[in-house]
């Protein structure tokens, strides 16, 4: 008998990320990712200066690192990435799902969804701010997403090995997940009433829901929220980065 098509899709999908690499890049990203003992580590390349400044994380890496003339340091990244000497191919991070991460534990956690946020160096900086705010989880979506990458660990300069991201097929079956938990579920909309303030419930677990510079969140995500929220401005001052926008709600709901 033949397998159906979903069945099918996920062999395939499972095997993709059984395949799937990424390179790191830079100091920072690179040690991180090298003391990370939940990081599948497969190759290191390094300049002689590079394997000078991480000596502390060599020893108890688990691999040998290539240790190249600088002329001849060719890892396969973007010619233009800032690496400092460092590379590291490692296998993807595996949080679980969204139910073991952010189910609540005796505690009122607070996660971020992502809605169509793709550019790497936004998703770096909230997975930053969400680490020092001490949120459960980054949450985004496999499409219309970014996905772990050297640019977007470097921007997140160390958070990426520390802080979950998950990424989930459906945004707003993920909502209603994270509602059947108790989550009050904040959309951040320009165009709302309340202030994440006013609509703010300190004895709930809050998700915060970030829509891409532009378009916003979708229809279907707003929907899906419980409450659409702002934050303030004084005059007519356009809009914040998004993630200068989850810094400050970050910020707001663990004041």
């Amino acid at each position: 008998m033949r397998k159906p098509k979903w069945v099918i899709e996920k062999e395939q999908a499972r095997r993709a990320g059984a395949a799937e690499t990424l390179w790191l890049f830079g100091i920072h990203a690179v040690r991180d990712a090298l003391v990370n003992p939940r990081r599948e580590k497969l190759r290191l390349m390094l300049t002689k200066n590079a394997a000078d400044r991480l000596a502390d994380a060599l020893p108890d890496c688990g691999l040998e690192p290539e240790v190249l003339d600088p002329r001849k340091f060719n890892p396969p990244i973007d010619p233009g990435s800032v690496h400092q000497g460092a590379a590291l191919e490692v296998k993807p991070l595996d949080w679980g799902n969204l139910s073991e991460v952010c189910a609540p534990r005796n505690d009122r956690p607070c996660v971020v969804l992502l809605d169509r946020v793709s550019d790497p160096h936004n998703v770096g900086a909230i997975l930053r701010s969400a680490e020092v705010f001490g949120a459960r989880a980054v949450i985004g979506t496999l499409r219309h997403a970014a996905p772990e990458t050297g640019a977007l660990a470097k921007t997140a300069s160390g958070a990426l090995e520390r802080q979950p991201y998950l990424r989930i097929r459906n945004l707003a079956t993920a909502i209603t997940e994270l509602q059947q938990m108790g989550y009050l579920v904040l959309g951040l909309d320009g165009e709302a009433e309340a202030t994440v303030g006013e609509a703010f419930d300190p004895t709930r677990p809050v998700a915060l829901v970030m829509g891409a510079e532009g378009p916003g969140l979708r229809d279907l995500t707003k929907e899906s929220c419980d409450t659409l929220v702002k934050i303030p401005a004084a005059g007519e001052f356009g809009s914040l980065n998004v993630s200068n926008a989850a810094a400050i709600a970050l910020y707001a709901v663990n004041a």
